[in-house]
C-alpha cells in the first residue's frame, strides 16, 4: 500500500469506452493537484460538496471539458479531501488525465485503497467496508438487500450493542478482582446469565443465516439431469423463456453441459443442462459428455431429475430417488411430457407425491417448478430487513464468539474464579472486535482490501 500521507488517484468507473469516466483523487493534496490541471474556478477557494465545470489543460492544450465534484474532509467518502473528475469516456482522455495527476504529485491507488482509507479514518467499520465490495458485486435483489443492510450499519449496530454490554460486565468482574480480599460482587450474575443467553440466541441465529447468505452471495447451482431425450434442453429453454439449447428428437443431441443464469424472486440460480445419462454408448464424444454430466451432478446444490412420463419406468425413478437421498443431495423429481400422457394418468403410473409433473414443451407447470426451486433453497421468504451473514470471515468469527459464550456460561455454572471468567469475556470481545475491525492486523486489512476493485 501507499503511505497514507500520499494523495492517490485512480479510475473509479469500469475501464473501456463509455459516455462518462470518473477519476477520483483523495488525500491532503487532492485539491491542489486538481487545481494544477483544471482551468475554471480555483477549486481551493470553493466550498465543499460543490460541482464545477471547466477544462483539463496540458501546456495550453485542452484535453477535455469536464465536471469536477469537490468534497472536503472529513465529510467525504474517505474522510480526506476528495476530488472526482467526470470526463468523457475515452480511454485516451482518461489515461491522459490520470497521467497528469501523477505528474502533479499523486500516487496510483491500489485495489480497495479508497475504502481502506475510509475505514482507517473512521468513516465506516470493517463490516460496512466489506459491504461496499458486496454491493458492487451484487447480481440479484437479495444480494443487494443484504449488502445495503450491512452498509447502512445494521450488522455493525447489532455487534456494537453486544460488545458494549459485555464490556460493562467485563469491567465489573475485573473490578471485583481488585477487591478479592473483601469478597465483594459488583457484577450481577443473574443479569450476566440473561445477557449471555440473549447473545447466544442472537449469535446462533447469525451463524445459521450463513447458509442462506451463501446462497444470496454466490447463487445456487442447479443440474438438470436425466436419460437422453427426457426433455432437459426443452426444459432449460422453457425456464429461460428463450431457445438457448438445441432441441432434437435424436437422443444424445446435448454433448456438453450448458450453463445459464436465472433470477428467481431475487435469488440467482445457475442452471446446468447436462448430456443425457444412459448405461452404454459407443460414441466417444457422448461418453465424455456423460462424464461431465456426472461431474456437474456432484458440484450442484440441487438436482432436477427429469424423466419422460411416457417411456419412463416407475422402478427406475424410485431407484434414482433412493440414490439421491443416500448421497444427501437436494433434489426435485420432475415428470415431463404430461401433455401427451395426461396428468391423471401420469399420477396413477408414478404413484409418488414428491413428483412434479410438467410439460416443458407446452410450458405447463414451469412456474410451479421455479417456485419449488426457490422454496427448496430459501425455505421461506427472505426478510427485507435483518442481518444475513454472507461473509465467510464473519461466519468464522461468530462461531468463535458462540464458543466463547458457551465457555462463559459453563464457567459461571461451575463457579470458576472471576479472573477466568474475565479471560473468556475478553476472548469473546476479541472475536466481536475482529468482525468490525476494532481488533485486527495490518496484514489482514491488506488482504481484505486487496479483493476490492481499483478506484474503490
Amino acid at each position: 500500500m501507499n503511505s497514507f500521507n500520499d494523495t492517490i488517484v485512480a479510475l473509479a468507473t469500469p475501464p473501456g469506452e463509455g459516455a462518462i469516466g470518473i477519476i477520483r483523487l483523495s488525500g491532503a493534496d487532492a485539491i491542489s493537484i486538481a487545481d494544477k490541471i483544471f482551468k475554471g474556478k480555483k477549486l481551493s477557494e470553493q466550498p465543499s460538496h460543490t460541482i464545477h465545470f471547466g477544462r483539463i489543460v496540458d501546456a495550453d492544450k485542452t484535453i477535455d471539458e469536464v465536471v469536477v465534484s469537490l468534497y472536503k474532509g472529513p465529510k467525504s467518502y474517505t474522510g480526506e479531501d476528495v476530488v472526482e473528475i467526470s470526463c468523457h469516456g475515452s480511454n485516451y482522455i482518461l489515461q491522459k488525465v490520470i497521467d497528469m495527476c501523477l505528474q502533479a504529485g499523486a500516487q496510483m491507488a491500489k485495489a480497495g485503497e479508497f475504502t481502506q482509507r475510509a475505514f482507517l479514518n473512521g468513516r465506516m467499520d470493517l463490516t460496512q467496508a466489506e459491504a461496499v465490495a458486496d454491493l458492487i458485486a451484487s447480481q440479484s435483489s437479495a444480494s443487494q438487500q443484504a449488502a445495503m443492510h450491512n452498509l447502512r450499519g445494521g450488522f455493525s449496530e447489532q455487534l456494537k450493542d453486544m460488545r458494549e454490554q459485555l464490556i460493562k460486565f467485563s469491567a465489573l468482574i475485573e473490578l471485583e478482582l481488585d477487591f478479592s480480599q473483601e469478597d465483594v460482587e459488583f457484577a450481577d450474575r443473574t443479569l450476566l446469565y440473561t445477557l449471555i443467553n440473549e447473545m447466544t440466541l442472537a449469535t446462533t441465529g447469525l451463524v445459521h443465516s450463513f447458509k442462506l447468505g451463501n446462497v444470496i452471495r454466490n447463487g445456487v447451482s442447479v443440474a438438470i439431469v436425466g436419460k437422453p431425450n427426457a426433455g432437459k434442453s426443452t426444459l432449460l429453454n422453457a425456464l429461460l423463456n428463450e431457445e438457448r439449447a438445441i432441441v432434437s428428437e435424436i437422443a444424445g443431441t446435448t454433448r456438453d453441459t450448458i450453463e445459464e443464469t436465472l433470477n428467481i424472486n431475487g435469488v440467482l440460480f445457475r442452471l446446468v443442462d447436462t448430456a443425457g445419462i444412459r448405461e452404454h454408448s459407443t460414441d466417444v464424444i457422448e461418453n465424455i459428455g456423460m462424464q461431465r454430466s456426472k461431474d456437474a451432478m456432484k458440484k450442484a446444490d440441487i438436482i432436477v431429475y427429469l424423466f419422460d412420463t411416457i417411456n419412463g419406468i416407475p422402478a427406475d425413478v424410485i431407484a434414482q430417488k433412493e440414490e439421491l437421498e443416500k448421497e444427501g443431495i437436494k433434489y426435485l423429481l420432475v415428470g415431463n411430457k404430461v401433455d401427451a400422457l395426461g396428468v391423471a394418468v401420469a399420477k396413477e403410473k408414478f404413484a409418488d407425491t414428491d413428483i412434479l409433473f410438467i410439460s416443458a414443451k407446452q410450458k405447463d407447470n414451469v412456474q410451479q417448478l421455479l417456485q419449488a426451486l426457490y422454496n427448496i433453497v430459501v425455505e421461506g421468504e427472505i426478510k427485507q430487513e435483518g442481518t444475513v451473514i454472507t461473509n465467510a470471515r464473519h461466519h468464522h468469527a461468530l462461531q468463535q464468539v458462540l464458543s466463547s459464550l458457551t465457555d462463559i456460561r459453563n464457567g459461571m455454572d461451575n463457579n470458576i474464579p472471576g479472573d477466568l471468567i474475565a479471560l473468556d469475556i475478553r476472548r469473546c470481545l476479541h472475536f466481536l472486535g475482529e468482525i468490525t475491525g476494532e481488533v485486527t492486523t495490518e496484514d489482514k486489512l491488506d488482504y481484505i482490501f486487496s479483493k476490492f476493485c481499483i478506484g474503490k
